[in-house]
């Protein structure tokens, strides 16, 4: 069957919506579409409600920005956690990938992106006026610049390390254990560790 043609209009309305997710092409989508009409009504109304409450109840930790279902996340929450360790990620999934390494036992900042001209995206873009603030309280002892060893994490350690370090804070970042180019999420949990446990003094 070409998938220009559907036979009908609402299989091709679903079909849209997830082949609009990144990395679903349409032959995927369609595969994913199909699945969901062999499941039974009660299933399909499960899936369906999850999707929908994750996008209206979904909450930010006031705190570091990750994504939790309290105001606090359970990282901040936790009271075994040293707070004067900040690791600033990109995205949600940095956070993860960290945490699974179980090498590291300070708080996050989530920025929520990085710096990006091409993109539009600038930093006031980013969740950067409250990391400052953090660190102006002088609770903080060290920031730990964990960003994607990309042109635009560099840009964005840069741009925050000329707003941070008139503070008395220790800058550090990754050993570079992690390769030039490379997005923190998809590198391997052993390589991570070591990059977080061997992280350097940051130099412009």
């Amino acid at each position: 069957m070409s998938f220009s043609e559907y036979p009908s209009k609402l299989l091709e309305n679903a079909v849209n919506e997830f082949a609009s997710l990144p990395g679903i092409g349409r032959k995927t989508a369609f595969r994913l579409v199909m699945s969901l009409l062999k499941r039974n009504n009660d299933e399909v109304q499960r899936f369906g409600e999850s999707i929908i409450r994750l996008r209206s109840e979904i909450r930010y930790c006031r705190n570091c920005h990750n994504i939790s279902d309290n105001e606090l996340c359970t990282i901040c929450s936790d009271g075994k956690r040293d707070g004067s360790l900040i690791c600033v990620v990109e995205n949600i999934q940095d956070v993860m990938a960290i945490e699974n390494t179980r090498q590291y036992k300070g708080l996050y900042h989530v920025l929520g992106g990085i710096i990006s001209p091409v993109d539009g995206i600038g930093p006031a873009d980013l969740k950067i006026d409250s990391l400052e603030e953090k660190v102006k309280a002088g609770s903080v002892r060290e920031i730990i610049f964990a960003l994607s060893t990309t042109m635009e994490g560099d840009t964005t350690n840069f741009y925050l390390y000329k707003r941070l370090n008139k503070y008395n804070a220790l800058l550090t970042t990754l050993a570079r254990g992690v390769a030039i180019g490379d997005e923190l999420e998809y590198t391997d949990e052993l390589t991570l560790g070591r990059a977080i446990n061997n992280r350097n003094p940051y130099q412009q």
